[in-house]
């Protein structure tokens, strides 16, 4: 029941074969609303003295606070529901299923309020054991990454039971889940060359493995009784 990262990445470029643009829009939209966000301030080279310059300084400072404040709700209300969809769409793409209509999956009104919550838990903890020491936010990060795949699932199989799941189903396989990633650095880099556009065409392949890693992972817990089909809803 173990897997490797060749069997993974081969069944994903041969999912993608007869699917890929329909997995391209999907992993953009996911990328636009779900994607990394980096939090950081920019000083100014060279200072600008006078009211005037205060003033300016002033209306960029609320303009970039506007900015992180949309970019937030952005995330968090239309992101996380996109992202599960996102998931689910991958996650049905061995059916043979390749409708877009999952990127609606979260939105229902039975699935959406879990979702959110459930996944704005697991962004609070990463933040809190980033904050901590970065090392510890990095292994939470990998923890935690199944999240969206198991409220893909089922949505409403509940806050902490979704992040502990995705904890015991990663238990022994961060490094191996780690070393995957790195695998995909070369074609990250030969996408960002292309003026970084090349990078969106990489991702659905990405997003196809790691669809294909919980897979594996998701067989393992079953077999050794972590979850059953029926909390899975499968």
């Amino acid at each position: 029941m173990n897997w490797n990262r060749a069997e993974l990445k081969a069944r994903a470029k041969s999912l993608l074969s007869g699917s890929y643009w329909y997995a391209f829009l999907v992993s953009l939209l996911v990328g636009i609303t779900g994607g990394s966000h980096h939090w950081g301030g920019g000083g100014s080279a060279g200072g600008t003295s006078g009211i005037g310059g205060d003033e300016f300084s002033l209306w960029m400072g609320l303009l970039a606070l506007f900015a992180v404040i949309v970019a937030i709700a952005v995330r968090v209300f239309l992101g996380f529901a996109i992202e599960v969809g996102g998931r689910k769409f991958f996650i049905q793409l061995p059916e043979g299923e390749n409708d877009l209509g999952y990127i609606g999956y979260g939105f229902q009104h039975d699935r959406y309020y879990d979702i959110v919550v459930t996944m704005l838990l697991r962004g609070i903890y990463l933040i809190l054991w980033t904050l901590l020491l970065i090392i510890p936010g990095i292994i939470k990060m990998y923890a935690y990454r199944l999240v969206p795949y198991i409220l893909a699932d089922n949505p409403n199989i509940g806050h902490s039971r979704a992040i502990d799941l995705s904890k015991q189903m990663t238990m022994g396989e961060k490094f191996d889940i780690f070393v995957l990633d790195l695998s995909f650095l070369g074609w990250f880099l030969l996408g960002a060359l292309a003026l970084g556009i090349g990078v969106l065409f990489v991702q659905p392949y990405y997003d196809a493995t790691n669809a294909e890693l919980y897979f594996k992972l998701r067989e393992k817990a079953l077999y050794r009784g972590i979850t059953t089909p029926e909390e899975l809803t499968l």
